[in-house]
């Protein structure tokens, strides 16, 4: 599942893309993907607006349209978004089409169907239920030492399954956590709660390092209109990677063998002798 610097640099092309069109005309071909709107809705709220701006809360992209509306979107697994000419066919999978004036298409494929959308007042934005509950950004200033200390105090859960809580760090997944926790050299497994305020402190220092680490390397790639997403995932940040999806690997520090172990029903990467 993309994380929060790829749901950023998917964000900032698409406001890149499509700010300032029109969108004539809007079609859900999948009911699910929009569950709380259906196709006449969608149609009729999404038509005829004009596209303010794009950007991103959490794992979430937020089209800001003209009208006081704004259309969530999360990706989850397999969703992306591809801007394509008219002569262009739809491709399979195919879930929502937004039709521009200037006769392009943006277009929402989602292979594995777990995406969603949503449109909500842009004023009531902040009172939504996919973002009233998440967490302060990671680079916001809301975010700073003394949140991340006092909010790690409130949990007994393994560390790594508590960074995973977008309640408690918002946009850190599965990969970045990982990362980061190696890069602290902290053991995944520690109760939160047991973490010690200078251990807090480098990780927290660490978290905003290697998001924007990640960040400022997919910036340097060329984006394909026609596969925004496909710009980020597969060619981007993952032959970079330290810890994830390393097992049995040598540690890139030490030598040791990295191990991977489930947490939560997720994998977990680490070096068993750099954060013992």
């Amino acid at each position: 599942m993309p994380e929060l610097p790829e749901v950023e640099l998917v964000a900032q092309s698409l406001n890149k893309l499509v700010s300032g069109r029109r969108i004539f005309a809007a079609e859900l071909l999948r009911q699910r993907l929009a569950p709380e709107n259906p196709p006449p809705v969608f149609a009729e709220k999404l038509g005829n607006s004009d596209v303010n701006h794009v950007k991103r809360r959490g794992k979430h992209i937020l089209f800001d349209l003209s009208g006081g509306n704004t259309l969530i979107t999360h990706l989850r697994m397999s969703g992306r978004f591809m801007l394509l000419p008219a002569e262009r066919e739809l491709p399979k999978h195919t879930h929502a089409v937004f039709y521009f004036t200037d006769e392009t298409r943006l277009v929402f494929q989602d292979q594995r169907h777990f995406g969603l959308m949503k449109i909500v007042e842009t004023e009531n934005l902040n009172e939504s239920a996919e973002l009233k509950k998440l967490a302060p950004e990671p680079f916001s200033d809301e975010f700073n030492r003394k949140y991340f200390r006092e909010i790690l105090k409130t949990s007994k859960r393994g560390l790594k399954e508590f960074l995973l809580d977008q309640t408690k760090v918002c946009g850190l997944g599965n990969i970045y956590a990982s990362e980061a926790l190696f890069i602290a050299r902290i053991n995944p497994q520690i109760s939160a709660d047991r973490l010690s305020p200078r251990k807090a402190d480098l990780l927290h220092g660490v978290i905003r390092e290697v998001l924007s680490e990640s960040i400022r390397h997919g910036s340097t790639l060329n984006v394909d209109p026609e596969n925004i997403d496909g710009s980020y995932y597969g060619g981007g940040f993952e032959n970079r990677w330290r810890v994830y999806g390393q097992e049995n690997f040598p540690c890139t520090d030490c030598k040791t063998e990295i191990k991977r172990l489930k947490q939560g029903g997720r994998s977990t990467y680490f070096c068993p002798k750099c954060q013992k």
